[in-house]
């Protein structure tokens, strides 16, 4: 049977601030300890916890302090594609470049 998974942007956002707070209990750091590290508001840190909201900013700061920032590297990354044979793979036309990455 094939599983289904339908992901929502409030979904995500609600198990991301669940995986964060165990992850700051899991190093013995209270809220007001990681708003110390972080240099992130405690209002933020706490509103974070409750509600998922923070800015993109702080959230990379908080991650840097929980030791998971690298993990925010490899979230545009464009997965492999797969193919059944060389000829489909052949068929792929590559993308156009549309500027130099500075």
């Amino acid at each position: 049977m094939l599983a289904i998974n339908i992901s929502t942007p409030k979904s995500i956002m609600q198990d991301l601030k669940d995986k964060f707070k165990q992850k700051r209990l899991s190093l013995n750091l209270t809220q007001e300890g990681l708003s110390n590290k972080s240099a992130v508001s405690l209002g933020s840190i706490k509103r974070f916890e409750s509600s998922g909201e923070i800015s993109f900013e702080s959230l990379l700061k908080v991650a840097f302090v929980l030791d998971c920032l690298d993990d925010f590297q490899n979230i545009a990354n464009k997965k492999d594609e797969q193919y059944d044979s060389m000829d489909d793979l052949l068929k792929v036309k590559p993308m156009k470049k549309r500027g130099a990455i500075k």
